[in-house]
């Protein structure tokens, strides 16, 4: 299990600044196609310390995922604004414009 943790921080370091990526995208790099799920519960448990750009990775519609802490989809819409990415009025992302498109995820 430490393997796909650190593969999952591997996948996630590599998206640029103003590119997202989403759960299943990351999961598919990290070698378990169907862990979008786990992708996020991975994120949710990361250290500060472990400087993961955590928020440049949404879901697949291209939205920021509910959190469990208040406003912290606030939080991490600002973040991703900061960095140039625009949202739609329904509070989405334009996939493909903004996804990271990584050469070894074929399926993006």
């Amino acid at each position: 299990m430490a393997q796909y943790y650190s593969d999952i921080y591997t996948a996630v370091r590599c998206i640029p600044e103003g590119r997202v990526a989403t759960y299943g995208q990351i999961a598919r790099l990290a070698g378990r196609p169907n862990g979008a799920r786990q992708v996020g519960y991975v994120l949710a448990n990361a250290s500060p310390e472990q400087a993961l750009p955590w928020h440049r990775v949404i879901n697949a519609k291209g939205e920021v995922s509910a959190r469990a802490h208040v406003d912290y989809e606030d939080y991490q819409r600002m973040l991703l604004e900061e960095e140039g990415v625009q949202f739609d009025l329904r509070g989405r992302v334009n996939l493909k414009h903004y996804q990271w498109q990584d050469s070894d995820d074929k399926e993006a």
